[in-house]
């Protein structure tokens, strides 16, 4: 089926969310965890996790950007987990991983220090042996995702899925590697850029990060 643009817009995060919950509501999950990929994957995830009735947590992915073309991705780093690296561009510019290492340990520590900020002191919900479901505002290169999906391997989860409402068709080819499902609302031909699917794609703040996760804990204290 060939969608227009018109057909697959979304408002805003909150809409996009709850148009991937109800996508999401239709599979069966164990003990599952929503992790939100910081900062505009928040919104998307929460509604998620308020569907699914599930704990939801921050997960910080920083663009590892190439000497003097930072704006270039050539990979990607959490607090945690491995840096990945596309080796296409790597060889593309004549990189080797060693070449980035002083990039890697600058925004793998704004990643520790943004994380901590997000968690006020509290500790990350442990993706042990559950299904995990991560999710973004929208899936472009993939660099940012491939990191946080390895990140999240390393806790031992039970099934990983990635999850977003927009997604660049060759990105989601190279993800399935990375998950045990990738679940996208729409892969647009000429997808572009992830703002051009939203009419409203104001950027989240790290105040309205803090809100939602401490709403989600409120929420589940609650249950």
């Amino acid at each position: 089926m060939r969608h227009t643009t018109a057909d697959i817009t979304f408002a805003d995060r909150r809409d996009a969310g709850e148009r991937l919950a109800d996508a999401l509501a239709e599979q069966h999950w164990t003990d599952p965890l929503v992790l939100g990929l910081a900062r505009g994957g928040i919104p998307v995830a929460d509604a998620v996790a308020e569907r699914l009735d599930a704990p939801l947590d921050v997960l910080v992915a920083r663009k590892i950007g190439a000497p003097d073309h930072p704006e270039f991705g050539v990979g990607a780093v959490t607090a945690e987990g491995p840096a990945f690296y596309h080796d296409e561009s790597l060889r593309m510019l004549g990189l080797a991983p060693a070449d980035l290492a002083e990039t890697c340990a600058a925004e793998r520590a704004e990643a520790r220090r943004r994380e901590r900020h997000y968690h006020g002191g509290d500790e990350h919900i442990s993706c042990h042996d559950r299904d995990v479901i991560v999710v973004d505002d929208g899936l472009a290169t993939g660099v940012t995702a491939t990191a946080a999906l390895r990140a999240v391997a390393e806790g031992r989860p039970r099934r990983v899925v990635f999850a977003a409402p927009v997604c660049a068709p060759e990105s989601v080819t190279r993800l399935r590697h990375e998950a045990n499902d990738v679940l996208c609302l729409a892969t647009p031909e000429g997808f572009g850029a992830v703002g051009m699917w939203y009419r409203d794609f104001t950027q989240t703040t790290d105040e309205r990060v803090v809100s939602l996760l401490e709403a989600a804990r409120g929420r589940t204290l609650g249950d």
